[in-house]
């Protein structure tokens, strides 16, 4: 390997099996500068063909899955966090698609930790968000946490893959910039009327003796996957607030006043919880709040406060 002196500028050949990592002292045979001279680190490229796709909605990563694979794509799924960081290090994906609320890890801050280490700073990164509309905000671009692109859930269909194409290099940004939006329609359910039984089957049923109605555990199952459902939406809302004021929302975590400096944005996220959430299910617990709470000890210990 050759290195330059900084001072006298002459080139310099170091052994290459001499060199660590951490780096080695030499002295400059001709002006004693002492040069701190380390082994450049490999560089590992990502598998181009390999895409991650983190999100704890298995719909979600039913949807974007069907997409991928249909172009081509080898796809690994995670439903967390921690998960997701283990098998992005260890697959080295091209892309690491983001949901914002993972659970364990938020996607913004797995987002964040893959760019700080230098296996996998080189793996693209989309964050998807599935509450406010990008149009009403104007947010620094720091505020990505170095992710490289951003999609709205209902925007899977529509965009995604393009904003795949501009990430590899195959098609400029200004294309999908000016492609319209297309509005969220919910699509009413068709209504199913079962026929009514025949009477000679309803009279041989009152004939006969009622037994004991069966257990139904479903109903418990039902009502945990409503309370995680509640759970997620909360997770989701105070990430998506996050996500648009990164910087305003540690300031105010730094200075304990949060529920102060951002009370419009939590009135407006309980009644985006309330709309949602059932009154049934509100009662067996605050769980926006105990999101809310649970995000901002864990900034804490990022912030080290």
């Amino acid at each position: 390997m050759v290195v330059g002196c900084p001072k006298c500028k002459i080139k310099l050949k170091v052994a290459d099996e001499k060199l660590t990592p951490e780096g080695i002292r030499f002295k400059c045979p001709k002006c004693s500068t002492v040069l701190l001279v380390k082994k450049p680190a490999v560089q590992i490229k990502p598998l181009e063909n390999k895409i991650i796709v983190a999100h704890e909605n298995p719909a979600i990563v039913e949807r974007v899955n069907k997409l991928l694979t249909q172009k081509g794509y080898s796809v690994i799924v995670s439903y967390e966090g921690i998960d997701t960081m283990i098998k992005a290090v260890k697959e080295l994906p091209f892309l690491a698609i983001l949901d914002v609320a993972l659970p364990k890890i938020y996607g913004f801050e797995v987002c964040k930790r893959l760019k700080e280490r230098a296996e996998t700073k080189a793996i693209k990164v989309i964050l998807i968000s599935s509450i406010y509309d990008k149009t009403r905000y104007r947010r620094e671009p720091t505020s990505l946490h170095g992710a490289d692109d951003y999609i709205e859930e209902h925007e899977i269909e529509a965009l995604l893959m393009d904003k795949i194409d501009v990430l590899r290099g195959v098609k400029p940004k200004e294309e999908i910039a000016e492609k319209p939006k297309e509005p969220v329609v919910e699509k009413p359910q068709p209504k199913v009327e079962m026929p009514a039984p025949p009477k000679v089957e309803a009279t041989l049923k009152a004939a006969a003796p009622q037994a004991a109605p069966p257990p139904k555990p479903e109903i418990k199952v039902e009502a945990d996957e409503a309370v995680e459902k509640a759970r997620r939406l909360a997770r989701t809302i105070i990430a998506d607030i996050y996500l648009y004021s990164s910087a305003k929302m540690e300031a105010a975590i730094k200075n304990n006043n949060f529920y102060t400096v951002f009370a419009s944005e939590v009135k407006e996220g309980t009644k985006l919880y309330d709309g949602r959430i059932s009154p049934e299910v509100r009662s067996k617990g605050n769980f926006f709040r105990e999101a809310i709470d649970n995000f901002i000890e864990n900034k804490k210990k990022v912030l080290k406060i």
